[in-house]
């Protein structure tokens, strides 16, 4: 028979006895359960977070099979979010999970966050509109956002919350187009662009066409370290530096780096990379209409 003391009693140490039962009140908003979705789910449920708000639209395909915790032979074609949720129960029977099957959308967006404590975007990189919506509601409401990117074979880590910069000042989405969009988001989430330099082949990487790779190792560093800076946040442990603080790991490489970007978006050393990753984006599309 399934005992909540039984089961998490390994977390406590790291965690006292006390603050494990305010994990087991404590409700996680997850948007979007696909590369990081997913992992964040089932990890965050392993530290006996008993509450979850979750979003997915989406029905597992083959081509998730490299990254993606809930995607199997027996769950293709089969929604994301009720496959997880089935994998959350087997972990937690007594978990209390709200689904939101429609995904992340305007007028469910006010019960997706009710009573949350955290949102973890697990979004799809390309879900502008989705991401600006949730986390401007976010805002609004006083919700802590931790957002754990895969990008190349690690993981980059903001957080946005009372206190810190807003995630418009810090991206500067407003006007931008999808591709602009893209850029500044790419760059705000790893200013310091540890995965440079070591793609195979780059002609996998096309934002226009909104593909890239992935990986499922970075994939599991991403939910490794947002887990821990949405425990320190539930359970205020401080230690937590909110945006422009960001950080970013690379396992390939084996560097990490803290950056401090004052001023967002309009910070010299992010306009800088904004127009190196456009002069390396215009000479990987002429390389790709010569070859054409």
């Amino acid at each position: 028979m399934f005992n909540y003391d039984d089961a998490f009693s390994r977390n406590i140490g790291w965690v006292t006895e006390l603050e494990q039962q305010r994990l087991r009140q404590s409700r996680v908003a997850i948007g979007g359960l696909g590369g990081v979705g997913g992992v964040h789910l089932l990890t965050l449920a392993r530290l006996g977070i008993g509450r979850f708000s979750i979003a997915d639209f989406d029905v597992f395909d083959i081509v998730n099979f490299n990254r993606q915790v809930g995607a199997t032979v027996s769950s293709l074609k089969h929604p994301k979010i009720d496959v997880l949720a089935d994998m959350v129960k087997d972990i937690n029977p007594e978990v209390d999970l709200k689904l939101f099957s429609a995904g992340v959308q305007e007028d469910s967006l006010e019960a997706f966050l009710d009573d949350v404590d955290v949102y973890v975007d697990g979004l799809d990189f390309f879900a502008f509109s989705a991401r600006r919506m949730t986390f401007s509601a976010c805002e609004r409401k006083n919700i802590p956002v931790v957002t754990a990117a895969p990008l190349g074979l690690g993981t980059a880590l903001l957080v946005f919350g009372p206190g810190g910069m807003p995630y418009e000042d810090y991206f500067g989405f407003e006007g931008c187009d999808e591709m602009e969009m893209a850029i500044r988001f790419l760059v705000g989430l790893s200013p310091a662009m540890l995965q440079r330099g070591y793609v195979a082949d780059m002609s996998r990487v096309n934002l226009a066409e909104r593909r890239g790779p992935s990986s499922i190792a970075a994939c599991q560093l991403c939910a490794g370290v947002a887990a821990v800076e949405t425990l320190k946040l539930l359970l205020g442990r401080g230690g937590v530096r909110l945006a422009p603080w960001g950080s970013q790991f690379d396992a390939y490489r084996m560097r990490y780096v803290r950056t401090w970007r004052p001023g967002g978006y309009r910070n010299p050393l992010q306009r800088l990379m904004r127009s190196l990753v456009r002069r390396q984006l215009a000479l990987m599309a002429r390389k790709t209409d010569n070859e054409s």
